[in-house]
């Protein structure tokens, strides 16, 4: 009976101890000799309105897995660090946490962990009591930051976000005790940036949420693409009011492929899932850092319909240790009530989560709040001088002191080195790039480095694009062809019209795709051309062969002149040397001889003096043998009709020497046009680029109204002597010397002419040639036709070459027009 007692007993005992539940301490709560502050918005509070203050119960409120499991890291590395013989040795770290489902509501939280004894002291009092919050941990959002850093700016009390990347709170003066385990959106903004450049995307959308996280990343977004090929064809504000169907008619009518989502994970979602209602398709989707790693979505049916998802996510880093906590953590029974005595919004009602649930959630910025524990537990450690064994419990710790320590950070953790800037933003850490495959998998396919240097890598072949292969496009116009500039068409560069550069011009899409630049001058390009060539200069070497034939040419004249100089000089006397002109002959034949040099100068590369020499013994020479020309001819018509009918006019021409008179007067006038033309404008070397694009015709430059005067008078002395010499036509068939000059003269107008419209037809180099050979017929016209006859004659008919003869013809004639 005793042992049947005593079994009763024992089976009893065994029952009571399976039945009582374990009363476990709060979630939110820890003792110990140090605190630190959290904040975690495990829950999400709609926006109600209320006419009255009215607490916020965040436990009534949709739970939010990721930061529930953010909030049980931060409790993990507590335990861990307490665990830990290395790390603060005999002390130990306490938390205190709190739901942050408001940034407008959930002050009171934030009050108790600046409080000492539910008390806040103000400034200038002696504080008697310390609070034992060393720093805070969070919060998550860069608008829940903004809200509550500036209470705990004013007592230096350190505070670390794990997932704020306002751009702004890097600015030490608003918030010189605000660090941050994540890296500012700069950076995220730059990442994404580099995706869209990596495939050549133009034209983009930018969808952001409607608060400071997103209205921040927009305009980093707008200020960092201006120097870029990339146009912001869209963006819109996002929150959970948005009219997706109208948002995404608009995004549609812009022909944008390209849909950049910045914006919280909730938001995300939701947009995302109306994409999906909406059948909104082919399209490439990137996701920020909030939401690319979301696992809801992954698995949502008709994921796959929306077009290609690619993301910048936070690395996923495997933390040792958390699984095995998280699992013992759900394994006991515990007591409903154990949290009856907890502070405002610090009950969360998870206790239906199982460990699969927690430990499936977006590990996204897990390992920022691994970190942030870590960084304040090392700083405290170096505040506390901890040795191996023990901290020195006689340091009196205020949280500036803890501050300048997290300042300082230089350790490693999980094979990472965490260091932070001056600014508190970290000095560690990079981004990973993914892509949702039809596994329902976010699988890495490249990275962003920033450490030690800036690294970005972009597997390209793992991603299966919606479009089967192909890169999908996205512009607004398509690129130009090459030799096409860009006319930007409306508000965006992307949109725009191509043109052709023309000929003497180029583009360079590298410096500039909008103009046509034009070539140098010594350069020449085609139409449509991406860079210049260079002309080929071009003019009449004496070696060519047209340039040899008519310097024997001038050779040959030259001697032709000598030998009838000489003959002439000879048979002086003669009635056909004194018919001829007589010392007028010799003055002839010697201007031709010095015009003749002139000839010369059209050929080798031109120079000014060259170009002086090619006209000026031309110009000035000539006008002597034209005016000699002229008095002849007049001579020729005195003799047989003036004299006759006006002997008085007559015998003043022969008294005063009038022939001399004239062709002195002529070269004096001609001497000074050439004089005063050539003072202010001579003939210098011109590079002609005008008439052939790829060439440099070097030629005279010649100043029109500078050569007019010389030009002219050439002309009048033409002109005069022309008339002279048709009124003699009718003289005695065998007494031909008016003809003879008649015939030059029109040869010498001729071959003018025909200069003259070879000029206007033809402008390459051999027009030097033609010129100079122009000069050369000039001069050979009276050498042949007015010399030679009577060299002729005199050569061989000099029964022709007597007085008689002469005196016969005249006296015929005489008789004949008397009659």
């Amino acid at each position: 009976m005793e042992h049947f007692l005593a079994y009763v007993c024992l089976l009893g005992a065994f029952l009571h101890a399976l039945t009582q539940c374990t009363v476990r301490a709060s979630e939110f709560q820890l003792d110990g000799d140090y605190l630190l502050g959290g904040v975690f918005d495990i829950h999400l509070s709609g926006t109600v309105y209320h006419d009255r203050p009215k607490a916020i119960d965040c436990s009534s409120q949709p739970l939010i897995l990721p930061s529930y499991r953010r909030f049980q890291l931060m409790r993990f590395s507590v335990e861990e660090i307490n665990n830990s013989t290395d790390l603060l040795p005999n002390v130990s770290l306490g938390y205190d946490i709190f739901d942050h489902c408001s940034d407008t509501h959930n002050f009171p939280g934030m009050l108790k962990l600046l409080s000492v004894d539910g008390m806040i002291q103000p400034w200038g009092e002696p504080r008697k009591k310390l609070s034992k919050v060393m720093a805070v941990v969070g919060p998550f959002s860069s608008t829940d930051t903004l809200t509550i850093a500036p209470l705990f700016m004013k007592d230096f009390v350190p505070m670390i976000s794990y997932g704020a990347a306002y751009s702004t709170l890097e600015e030490k003066e608003k918030y010189p005790s605000f660090l941050r385990t994540v890296h500012s959106n700069k950076h995220i903004i730059e990442v994404i940036v580099n995706i869209v450049r990596h495939f050549k995307w133009r034209w983009v959308a930018f969808l952001y949420s409607d608060d400071a996280f997103g209205k921040d990343g927009q305009d980093l977004f707008i200020k960092r693409i201006k120097a870029t090929e990339i146009c912001l064809a869209y963006t819109y504000r996002l929150n959970y009011n948005t009219d997706n169907s109208l948002m995404f008619k608009q995004i549609e009518a812009q022909r944008v492929h390209i849909i950049i989502v910045f914006a919280p994970k909730l938001i995300a979602e939701a947009l995302i899932e109306s994409a999906m209602k909406l059948n909104v398709t082919n399209k490439v989707w990137i996701a920020g850092d909030t939401w690319s790693l979301n696992k809801k979505l992954h698995k949502e049916k008709g994921i796959q319909n929306i077009g290609t998802v690619l993301g910048v996510s936070q690395p996923v880093v495997t933390i040792p240790g958390f699984s095995d906590f998280i699992y013992s953590l759900k394994n006991h029974t515990h007591c409903k009530n154990a949290e009856h005595d907890m502070f405002c919004n610090q009950v969360c009602n998870c206790s239906s989560l199982s460990p699969e649930e927690i430990l499936a959630g977006d590990p996204s910025f897990n390992f920022p709040v691994y970190s942030a524990v870590y960084a304040i537990a090392h700083a405290l450690h170096k505040t506390l001088q901890c040795g191996v064994d023990k901290c020195n419990g006689n340091i009196t710790v205020y949280p500036y002191m803890v501050l300048a320590e997290l300042l300082k950070s230089n350790f490693t953790l999980l094979n990472q080195h965490i260091h932070f800037y001056e600014n508190g933003d970290p000095e560690f850490g990079c981004y990973s790039i993914v892509f949702w495959n039809r596994s329902g998998d976010a699988e890495d396919i490249g990275f962003y480095r920033l450490h030690p240097s800036v690294n970005f890598f972009i597997n390209s072949t793992k991603i299966q694009w919606y479009t089967k292969g192909e890169v999908p496009t996205s512009l607004c116009s398509p690129e130009c062809d090459v030799g096409f500039a860009k006319e930007q068409n409306g508000i965006h560069a992307c949109c725009f019209n191509c043109e052709i550069c023309p000929k003497g011009a180029y583009i360079n899409i590298t410096e500039d795709p909008y103009t046509c630049i034009n070539c140098k001058e010594t350069e020449w390009s085609a139409p449509g051309s991406t860079s210049c060539n260079l002309r080929v200069v071009e003019y009449i070497p004496f070696t060519d062969i047209g340039a040899i034939l008519i310097m024997v040419g001038v050779g040959v004249l030259v001697a032709l002149t000598l030998a009838m100089s000489v003959l002439f000089a000879v048979n002086y006397n003669t009635p056909v040397v004194r018919s001829a002109g007589g010392p007028m002959c010799l003055l002839i034949l010697g201007c031709h001889s010095l015009c003749s040099p002139s000839v010369f100068f059209y050929f080798g590369k031109p120079t000014t003096s060259f170009c002086i020499l090619r006209f000026l013994p031309f110009l000035l020479f000539y006008t002597v043998c034209l005016a000699c020309f002229v008095v002849r001819s007049f001579q020729i018509v005195c003799i047989f009709k003036i004299a006759g009918k006006f002997p008085k006019l007559h015998s003043l021409w022969m008294k005063y020497h009038g022939q001399w008179l004239f062709i002195t007067v002529a070269f004096v006038i001609q001497s000074l046009l050439l004089l005063v033309g050539y003072t202010f404008a001579p003939p210098k070397a011109y590079n002609n680029v005008l008439e052939y694009p790829d060439k440099i015709i070097l030629s005279c430059d010649i100043n029109l109204k500078a050569s007019f005067g010389p030009v002219a008078l050439l002309l009048f002395l033409c002109t005069l002597c022309f008339i002279f010499s048709y009124m003699g036509k009718d003289l005695p068939k065998n007494y031909n010397e008016a003809k003879a000059i008649t015939f030059c003269l029109l040869l010498l107008i001729l071959t003018w002419i025909i200069f003259a419209t070879e000029s206007l037809l033809y402008h390459g180099k051999y027009i030097q040639s033609f010129n100079a050979l122009a000069v050369l017929s000039s001069l050979y016209s009276f050498l042949l036709w007015y010399f030679l006859p009577k060299c002729y004659i005199i050569i061989f008919q000099p029964h022709r070459n007597t007085q008689e003869y002469f005196q016969g013809l005249i006296q015929n004639y005489t008789k004949t027009i008397s009659q």
